[in-house]
């Protein structure tokens, strides 16, 4: 049997040529000292190829229509054999690409590996991110539940603020002014097609460089890049140091890649994919809409400037942010690169990674989201009739979705739990019937009765009667 393979085998590549096409490639020298920070490049490929492999499985069963979308979701998460487990290896293989080509671009440009000559690799593995992050962006809707159409809107309305184009470039890719079945369908063909292709295209262009300008040297201060004369510098540190990236080096990055593939396996066992939140309606309002977490800096970002200030920051920050990504080879093309000599850089990737995790956790935590969950205060509902009266109108018309009300609701308005301390009953009678600054009026939702009911429950929350209540509950 075993002669037969080998037989087969001399068959295959006598009329291929696989072993003399492949082999000098595998064989190709890289620096010495290339060690284990040059494997999450290696690890990003491996997610990829595990988004590729268990996305044609789900493609297998999902319904691409806006009736069937959710549906077929709800049949491969609890019904179909392991169908949980390859949707939570898709969502855990979408982390890992985030998370690894993340931290690849931070060590490239910590070790200024971008340097010339290897400024294309530089561009195209910020390409490379770009389509990531499309990738991920693209898949939240494809599950067509409430939390990922309104995801999806909350950023149809980000790209519409771009001056000029905003509005046209919006309503091209998302197929219309409204979120439809034409929207899904665009997405999956984004996700599924076009993405990947491009994301195929780009990789095998971005192995290329690798390829011909060689992997980039450990950085060494004192040893800056000289455009004159690195280039026969570093053919001759290969020609008298170099090793054979196979099996010298790729060890390292195959024992890495296996090591990331099986935490995923973990992940998505252990934790899986995100709970799908109701059928899609976009008429239901009531949804805290929560992209993916790799997504929620920027939202965070957004939801945290003056309002004044949106428009102007939705359109700036992406088109300096990305401008700043390309740009970065072609500001400093020679000089130092080792981080020790660069401290600017090394307070960049801090400063920048501070900024992101602050941010990631603000929107973990939403406060600037109404709380629709909010449970209502027992001691309220059970007091004085004139106090519950009140508090019901409180509680039913949703004030406590967006205001604390002894450490019950949303944080988006302020705490009303000593509220009578502050405003008078004119005061509070202005606010509540014309509204304000992200309050809605409710003039024409109250009744008289209900409004003066409202006052009155509002009226007995002063610090001053809150404290003698709890103690008299002690």
């Amino acid at each position: 049997m075993r002669s037969l393979f080998k037989r087969l085998w001399r068959w295959i590549d006598d009329r291929t040529g696989l072993s003399a096409t492949i082999g000098p490639l595998a064989r190709h020298k890289v620096p010495p000292g290339s060690r284990w920070a040059y494997v999450f490049g290696s690890a990003t490929l491996f997610c990829f190829l595990l988004q590729v492999f268990t996305g044609v499985g789900l493609a297998l069963l999902y319904q691409p229509t806006s009736s069937e979308a959710y549906q077929s979701l709800q049949y491969i998460t609890y019904q179909a054999p392991l169908g949980a487990l390859l949707r939570g290896l898709h969502y855990m293989g979408a982390c890992g690409m985030i998370v690894m080509i993340g931290v690849h671009m931070i060590r490239v440009y910590l070790t200024a590996a971008y340097k010339f000559p290897r400024e294309m690799n530089w561009v195209t593995g910020v390409l490379l991110f770009i389509l990531t992050v499309v990738m991920a962006f693209t898949g939240q809707l494809l599950r067509w539940d409430s939390n990922g159409i309104w995801s999806t809107l909350v950023g149809a309305e980000q790209l519409a603020r771009f001056p000029f184009i905003g509005p046209a470039l919006a309503y091209f890719i998302f197929g219309g002014e409204t979120i439809n079945g034409q929207t899904l369908m665009r997405f999956f063909n984004y996700h599924v097609f076009i993405t990947p292709a491009l994301i195929f295209g780009i990789v095998g262009f971005h192995l290329y460089l690798v390829i011909r300008n060689g992997i980039s040297e450990p950085a060494k201060a004192g040893r800056p890049v000289d455009k004159k004369t690195y280039r026969q510098w570093y053919q001759d540190l290969l020609d008298k140091k170099g090793v054979p990236f196979w099996p010298d080096a790729a060890w390292r990055d195959v024992v890495f890649s296996v090591l990331v593939i099986l935490t995923l396996v973990a992940l998505a066992i252990f934790v899986g994919a995100p709970e799908l939140v109701g059928p899609a309606d976009p008429t239901q309002v009531d949804v805290k809409p929560h992209p993916d977490w790799f997504l929620l800096w920027p939202d965070a970002l957004y939801a945290l400037m003056p309002y004044a200030l949106e428009s102007y920051v939705m359109f700036l920050m992406p088109t300096v942010l990305f401008g700043l990504l390309f740009a970065v080879p072609f500001l400093s093309l020679g000089g130092e690169r080792a981080p020790i000599r660069r401290p600017w850089a090394i307070a960049g990737v801090v400063l920048t990674l501070a900024a992101i995790v602050s941010l990631t956790y603000m929107g973990l935590e939403a406060p600037w989201a109404p709380e629709f969950e909010t449970k209502q205060v027992a001691a309220f509902a059970s007091s004085a009739p004139e106090v519950a009266l009140g508090y019901r109108v409180f509680y039913e018309k949703g004030c406590q979705y967006c205001h604390q009300m002894e450490g019950q609701g949303g944080s988006r308005g302020p705490d009303l739990s000593e509220v009578a301390t502050r405003l008078t009953t004119e005061q509070m009678t202005i606010r509540i019937v014309n509204g304000g600054y992200n309050m809605p009026a409710f003039g024409g939702s109250l009744s008289r009765q209900e409004l003066t009911a409202l006052l009155d429950f509002l009226n007995t929350r002063r610090a001053s009667a809150n404290r003698e209540s709890a103690s008299t509950a002690l």
